[in-house]
This record gives C-alpha cells, sequence and structure tokens, in this order.
C-alpha cells in the first residue's frame, strides 16, 4: 500500500501563513483570478472543514458542499478558527481509515486517497496563493508535491492542459529548470512569476 501522506506540515504552513496576513490586505488580489484574498481565506475556511468530514466520512444534515468564495462570510474570529480547523483536518486525514472506500468533498464521491490527495493539493496551492499574495516566504516538502501530483497531473492530462471548470485554469509554461512546486503551480494554471499589482 503506498504511505498515507502527512497533511500535517501542510496545515502547520497555512496556519502560519494565516498569522500573518495583516486586515488592510484581505481586500488585496491573489494570484486566483477575480479572488480577493479575504474571498480564498472564506474559500480555505470551507474546504478545510469539508475535507475534514471527509476523512472522518462523518457528514453534517445537507451534506456536504462545495465552499464558498465570499469574503463577507470570513467569520469575524477567523485568525483563531481557522488554525484549531486546519489540525483538526491534518488530525483526521492521520487515520488510515480515511484513506479507505469512498468518501465525499464539495458534494463529490471519490475514493477516501483521492480525497487525501485533493485535500493536499488545497492546502499547498492555496498555501502558496496566500504566500504570494502577502510576500511570505514559501517552501514544501517534497512528499507533499507527489500527494498533490498524484491528484493534479491525472487531471490536467484528462483535460490536455485546457484547463477543468471550477478547478483551475489552461496550465502555464515554465521553463526547463522550474522548480517542482513551480511546474506544480503551473499545472494548476497559474504563473509561477505572480507577484500583486503595484
Amino acid at each position: 500500500m503506498t504511505p498515507m501522506p502527512d497533511l500535517a506540515p501542510a496545515s502547520r504552513r497555512m496556519a502560519a501563513l494565516l498569522a500573518n496576513v495583516p486586515d488592510h490586505r484581505l481586500t488585496a488580489p491573489t494570484p486566483c483570478a477575480d479572488t480577493s484574498l479575504g474571498a480564498l481565506l472564506d474559500h480555505v475556511n470551507g474546504l478545510t472543514l469539508a475535507f475534514t468530514w471527509a476523512a472522518t466520512k462523518n457528514f453534517p444534515d445537507g451534506g456536504s458542499q462545495p465552499p464558498s468564495a465570499d469574503a463577507s462570510n470570513l467569520p469575524p474570529d477567523w485568525r483563531a478558527r481557522m488554525p484549531e480547523r486546519l489540525d483538526a483536518l491534518a488530525a483526521a486525514w492521520r487515520s488510515p481509515d480515511a484513506w479507505q472506500g469512498m468518501t465525499k468533498a464539495g458534494g463529490v464521491d471519490l475514493p477516501g486517497a483521492d480525497a487525501g490527495n485533493v485535500a493536499m493539493n488545497e492546502l499547498v496551492v492555496h498555501g502558496w496563493d496566500i504566500a504570494r499574495a502577502t510576500g511570505q516566504p514559501y517552501e514544501v516538502g517534497e512528499e507533499e508535491i507527489d500527494s498533490c501530483l498524484a491528484f493534479v497531473a491525472p487531471a490536467v492530462e484528462q483535460s490536455d492542459g485546457k484547463g477543468i471548470p471550477g478547478l483551475f485554469g489552461p496550465a502555464a509554461d515554465v521553463p526547463a529548470d522550474a522548480t517542482a512546486l513551480d511546474r506544480l503551480i503551473a499545472l494548476t494554471g497559474r504563473t509561477p512569476t505572480w507577484t500583486p499589482p503595484a
């Protein structure tokens, strides 16, 4: 059996990034087209909960809905609540049972192992988005990138690199000597050299 990747490093990194997001940056742009930093944080807050439910296979009444991306939905106590949710997410995916059988995330049925890799990808790629939008350094472990690519690479191949509506845009070009992280970011339709507008 393939070893289960550990979501804890990506969860902790995300929490550290959030701790350094100043309030005045919440309206700032991100590498996600037409998505402010506040809207992206709302999305991360929702997906953290959705993928914790996916791991435990314990869903609220009404099931798991796709996470929103609306800054007005960001709870006032997000600075305290989101790190706690990220810890719970990482803990839930430490259970071997999380990676077995079928589950749901955002209203979609998928195998547990796939859901775990999608959760990792959400943490790693949106962590990069937040780091870029706020000018914070960002480094990712090889195991995390491998887990992300297990989800992203086949999805991009199936779309012929043209992008998948609601997931990511057309794959961007990168130089031959691009880092593994830059390659992953480019596959998700982002420009690895993106910086906030002056």
